[in-house]
């Protein structure tokens, strides 16, 4: 009987509620000033902004925001078979000139044969450039030396993915995602 009794009364004061919010028509509802509205939001609530889009920096495209130089920098890949050589610690060497970068990495080895800046699908077109590799000797920490394959990769964009295929031994194109971070200017 108590739970019938506290649901009526709480039908009612929705229903209450309800029509009091609807009663009211705009010309009903007083004006609040900007200042009135400050007053009576919460601290923690902000204000509601409508979204409005910012004007996109006017840079020509493939324009990297570095000073001309070389620096070393981070090349990653999302790959455990494709990545810089250990004794480069993931480092290579970034080249900046005229707002277009190149980074030089030494692979593992020789089993990639070319590089190409884009998708596997286009690399396989007539007419696609591909990059060709350059023997690298990298020395391990423990002073062993080794010949390994190294490329001259065009970075479009510094600290954003973007796409590189490879053709190894195999004959096979892979697509891969590949990012250039953290450039430091070398002395």
């Amino acid at each position: 009987m108590k739970r019938i009794i506290a649901l009526s009364l709480l039908v009612i004061l929705l229903a209450a509620v309800f029509a009091a919010c609807g009663a009211k028509t705009p010309e009903d509802q007083p004006v609040e000033t900007p200042s009135e509205t400050e007053a009576t939001q919460k601290p923690t609530e902000a204000p509601v902004q409508e979204p409005t889009e910012a004007p996109e920096p006017e840079e020509p495209e493939g324009r990297i925001d570095l000073p001309d130089g070389v620096y070393t920098a981070e090349f990653r890949t999302d790959s455990t078979m494709f990545h810089v050589n250990e004794a480069n610690k993931g480092l290579g060497i970034l080249t900046v000139q005229d707002g277009k970068a190149t980074i030089h990495v030494s692979l593992v080895g020789k089993s990639i044969l070319n590089l190409y800046p884009g998708l596997a699908a286009d690399a396989q077109k007539d007419g696609a450039v591909l990059l060709e590799p350059t023997t690298d000797t990298v020395t391990y920490d423990d002073g062993e030396s080794e010949e390994v394959y190294g490329f001259d990769i065009p970075v479009p964009v510094i600290g954003e993915e973007f796409d590189l295929a490879l053709i190894g031994k195999k004959g096979k194109w892979y697509d891969h995602k590949v990012m250039v971070i953290n450039p430091v200017p070398q002395n």
